[in-house]
């Protein structure tokens, strides 16, 4: 096994920051203690056999694991927390090779110098390697490689070209397709003959097919809307696609209802297209998306399966590809997660909330079964998979183990793929948290997740502190989070509690896994700023408890969660000691802006600004923390500029740590220890002296 080694990239003055302010005391749990264990990512089961292969985070260091039965190695070459991403795996026919990309950032096509080299940005590739062993091998710069069904072709994506490469090594990659628009979505028929692929243009998105024979693109029943998810059927010669009406609907704004979405079935050959249903006006008129690659699945039965808010939340359904009425696969107060076909398009395996603060892996059986629970536990499953031969795979956790790669064995029970955490991961000293709500200031009901340190029972009440997530559609959970960066930020909160702090983790309204009404809140965001009302809430349910001291709250929070926590100092410093920041917004009106999404001046301009921590700026006396990566693509870098001018204007106590060269999602492991050393000891300063 390779062992990863620590690339440093620069000190961000973190070293100076943390000698001005060490912790309090000593506590139970380190960073580095709760962070160590290898974070699993990328998982995908290949369509023949019971292999699957994932990417494994090792403190920065990202390689690939596979397991073909229940033997599973590391099959790339890395040793180095250098700041590149790994993902997009993709299996061959025969289960022999592995493509994937690399890359200092695969967010997106603009190159990132996360390694600070002299050279400039290294940009993203794509690779193969055998799982037989050997070295990997480039094929050329580009995203989402994808095998033929005969394993003799791989294309991949490179913005609006789609380059192919015979699998034999040595073979140069060309241009297969060069288009306008920027690929996605590439499909191949069942007998690899076509190609399906999206194309978005700039104001709409077409799905095309290309034939390998006659080297010809069609496009499927063209027009001026969003046309995504193409699934081929099984005999190759029909394509059926999702159409989403084009509406202009400003950025971060809620979309409850809108022109209806509709599913469409096109010839391959001629491109000639029907609609075969169209949603219902009101609710789900609007299209939401699961978090799923592909979000319309063609089954065994001639039927295909979608996503559909019709009750509110977000549900699976099946409708005939002839046409007819829908019916209901899944039902009740809860959210599909992720979805997968079988290779065999016979079962469907999905991960769902109905536990409301977990996700767990459900299965139907497309001959007249019903939704199957995988397995009755406590834990958290999702990023289901399953093989050619129908072994399911997913990623799982709970409150106290980390993330593991596992595969559901006989009786119902999951198997861990690679033995159990390293024995010094502390689970002993973790705690579990549990689901509370509360009523926010406007009356709307907060979900959220209580930690509760070891001696919460004592007489001596304990500082506490609020965290805020990104996204905003994102959602906090009873244990270690599946999805990457929330991942990271349960084990901060973990050791937060573990030095005496009360921590609650706010799922606010904005965010998923509640249905539709909490997601798409009214007044949203620069539209009013009503999740304001969600921080006022919580703040008053902190200070109601005997256990809390209300003279020592603190707040922190990334991205949108930055936003939270700015909003929060903001609007209640009088309550709020301290805050911490990472890439906030701090001005909708200019973040909307250098997006290339304004607002349009007047009512909505005046609402942005009002719904903005900057329209209170006088009303923020507490100290704050303000992080920021200056190479950041999802919040920029002037949101902390604009902050940290009026900071100083206002004469309110600040610190500022910048990080060279990272991204929004922060590519090294080295930084995400330096900023949550930099957080703990923040609020420590302030919360615990």
């Amino acid at each position: 096994m390779h062992i990863c080694m620590r690339l440093l990239v620069g000190s961000f003055s973190i070293a100076a920051f943390l000698t001005q302010a060490a912790p309090a005391h000593a506590a139970p749990v380190s960073i580095e203690e709760v962070m160590q264990a290898p974070y699993p990512s990328s998982l995908v089961a290949s369509a023949k056999g019971n292999s699957v292969a994932w990417v494994f985070d090792t403190k920065g260091c990202r390689n690939i694991w596979v397991a073909q039965g229940a033997h599973a190695r590391q099959i790339t070459p890395y040793t180095l927390d250098d700041g590149f991403d790994v993902g997009d795996l993709a299996w061959s026919a025969d289960e022999s090779l592995v493509a994937y990309v690399r890359g200092g950032s695969i967010e997106d096509d603009q190159p990132a110098n996360v390694n600070n080299s002299p050279e400039g940005a290294a940009p993203k590739e794509v690779w193969v390697i055998s799982t037989s062993g050997g070295a990997p091998r480039k094929v050329g710069g580009g995203h989402s490689p994808s095998f033929s069904p005969d394993g003799t072709r791989l294309v991949f994506a490179d913005k609006g070209k789609i380059m192919t490469a015979a699998t034999d090594a040595g073979s140069a990659a060309t241009p297969l397709i060069v288009d306008q628009g920027r690929i996605a979505s590439m499909t191949f028929s069942p007998d690899g003959k076509k190609l399906a692929f999206v194309s978005a243009r700039k104001e709409h998105s077409l799905v095309g097919v290309y034939d390998f024979a006659a080297r010809t693109i069609t496009w499927l029943s063209p027009s001026l809307d969003h046309d995504t998810s193409p699934v081929f059927s099984a005999a190759g010669s029909e394509v059926a696609f999702i159409r989403i009406p084009s509406e202009k609907n400003p950025g971060f704004v809620s979309h409850r209802a809108g022109q209806p979405w509709s599913i469409w079935v096109a010839d391959a050959a001629s491109g000639a297209g029907r609609r075969v249903w169209v949603a219902d006006g009101g609710v789900g008129s609007a299209f939401a998306p699961t978090l799923a690659q592909k979000n319309l699945l063609w089954n065994s039965n001639d039927e295909l399966v979608f996503p559909w808010e019709k009750t509110g939340w977000l549900q699976l359904y099946a409708i005939p590809v002839r046409g007819g009425a829908p019916r209901s696969i899944t039902q009740g107060q809860f959210e599909v997660v992720h979805m997968v076909l079988s290779p065999d398009r016979r079962r469907l395996v999905y991960s769902s909330n109905e536990d409301i603060d977990r996700m767990h892996v459900w299965t139907v059986d497309f001959m007249g079964g019903k939704p199957t629970l995988a397995s009755k536990d406590h834990a958290i499953e999702d990023y289901p998979q399953i093989s050619g031969d129908g072994t399911i795979f997913a990623l799982q956790s709970d409150a106290t183990k980390p993330l593991q790669p596992v595969m559901l064995a006989a009786a119902g029970r999951w198997q861990l793929l690679v033995p159990e955490a390293s024995a010094a991961f502390p689970s002993a000293k973790l705690v579990t948290p549990e689901a509370v709500t509360y009523a926010a200031k406007d009356g709307q009901l907060v979900h959220a997740q209580l930690f509760l340190p070891r001696d919460a029972g004592g007489t001596k009440p304990h500082p506490a502190i609020m965290f805020y997530h990104g996204g905003p559609r994102r959602q906090m959970l009873l244990g270690f989070n599946p999805m990457g960066a929330y991942n990271w930020m349960y084990a901060l909160n973990q050791r937060l509690v573990s030095e005496g702090y009360i921590v609650i983790s706010v799922n606010y309204r904005g965010g998923i896994g509640y249905g539709l009404d909490y997601r798409e809140a009214n007044n949203f965001g620069p539209d009013g700023g009503s999740e304001v009302n969600d921080i006022l809430g919580t703040v008053t349910y902190l200070q109601g408890r005997k256990d809390v001291d209300a003279r020592k709250v603190g707040v922190w929070g990334g991205s949108y969660g930055g936003l939270m926590t700015a909003l929060a100092l903001a609007r209640a410093s009088k309550d709020i000691a301290v805050g911490v920041d990472y890439a906030g917004v701090y001005n909708w009106d200019s973040m909307l802006a250098s997006l290339g999404a304004p607002v349009e001046p007047g009512e909505a301009t005046r609402r942005g600004f009002d719904s903005s921590p900057i329209a209170t700026i006088d009303q923020w006396h507490s100290p704050v923390l303000v992080v920021q990566a200056d190479d950041d693509r999802n919040v920029p870098l002037q949101q902390s500029v604009e902050l940290i001018e009026d900071l100083r204007l206002h004469h309110i106590d600040h610190d500022v740590i910048m990080m060279p060269n990272e991204i929004h999602d922060l590519a090294h492991y080295s930084s995400w220890i330096a900023l949550f050393k930099a957080t703990d000891t923040y609020l420590n300063r302030y919360l615990l002296q």
